[in-house]
């Protein structure tokens, strides 16, 4: 099982990216995707999923600014940040689901400044 994830990088407040995860190894259609982010001395924090059958969820602090996408054909999860302020600094993971057993990506560094 691979993840990779790409699309990191340095944006001024304000500002977007669109990062991508490319899945190998698994079922991909049948995998729930997410993306989870760890900033520096805090816990990784859940910032989208999307299960196998399309459905999203996002806590309220990305809420209307991030946007998570699957494209089955492709085995890439994206998640696409807009409107992204400082606090949304933090390595960003994509995680891939599918009942009991999980699996990581290394992570891209997404950093907002001020």
């Amino acid at each position: 099982v691979q993840l990779v994830e790409s699309g990191g990088g340095l944006v001024p407040a304000g500002g977007s990216l669109r990062l991508s995860c490319a899945a190998s190894g698994i079922v991909f259609s049948i995998t729930d995707m997410g993306w989870y982010r760890q900033a520096p001395g805090k816990q990784r924090e859940l910032v989208a999923v999307i299960t196998s059958g399309g459905r999203t969820n996002y806590p309220d602090s990305v809420k209307g600014r991030f946007t998570i996408s699957r494209d089955n054909a492709k085995n890439t999860v994206y998640l696409q940040m807009n409107s992204l302020k400082p606090e949304d600094t933090a390595v960003y993971y994509c995680n891939a689901a599918f009942r009991s057993w999980v699996s990581w990506g290394r992570g891209t560094q997404v950093t907002v400044s001020s």
